[in-house]
């Protein structure tokens, strides 16, 4: 009769064992397909930079041919005479030559009670010449024919004139009134706080209703 000791052979579970390599072959499968999806997307990503990439550089080289083009359309004498004139406009305003807070003190003495100033942009003309356009609105016409004929006979201006004017949805007149402004001696040269603080082209009146 055979005898066999079974305790000196181990006891394998088989289908413990299958199921294990079953269960990392899955996971190994499902590694390699993200991997490959991974690869796949980022193989696609890259192309996509890459066309983005080169329409930016098509893009910059035609935007750097526009401006070569704007630029060799600009007419050098024309770009000097407007810088020239800049920079005596800017040489006046910082010596101080020009006061604001006299300027308003005029429109203060013009300025009938049914007229309210918007805007006021000064500038200056080759020939020395302050040209001040003011943004009003008035309740009526007569009311801005008055403020006109009132700079008319203001001493430090002349030429005013009413250059564009329509009526607005309230029904007030919103006009451009230009005039060359010719301050005394006693106003050239004066530097206040207000003035230091504005702008020297445009100023927006503060002015609640008429």
């Amino acid at each position: 009769m055979l005898r066999t000791n079974l305790s000196t052979r181990p006891f394998y579970n088989v289908r413990a064992v299958r199921m294990a390599l079953a269960l990392a072959g899955v996971i190994l499968l499902g590694t390699s397909v993200f991997n490959g999806t991974r690869l796949v997307s980022l193989g696609m990503s890259q192309e996509s930079l890459g066309a983005r990439a080169s329409e930016a550089e098509d893009e910059a080289v035609r935007l750097r041919l526009e401006a070569q083009g704007m630029l060799a359309q600009i007419n050098a004498q024309e770009l000097e005479v407007v810088a020239d004139a800049a920079r005596e406009a800017n040489a006046i305003i910082d010596q101080r030559a020009f006061s604001w807070t006299a300027l308003f003190e005029r429109f203060e003495a013009t300025l009938p009670a049914d007229v309210r100033i918007t805007a006021v942009q000064p500038r200056l003309e080759r020939t020395g010449e302050f040209v001040v356009a003011i943004g009003v609105q008035a309740r009526r016409a007569e009311d801005l024919d008055l403020f006109v004929e009132s700079l008319e006979a203001d001493a430090e201006f002349y030429s005013a004139l009413a250059i564009q004017s329509q009526t607005d949805d309230d029904g007030l007149i919103e006009a451009i009134v230009q005039g060359v402004y010719a301050p005394t001696s006693d106003d050239v040269g004066v530097a206040t706080p207000e003035s230091q603080g504005l702008e020297p082209e445009i100023l927006e009146s503060g002015a609640e209703g008429l």
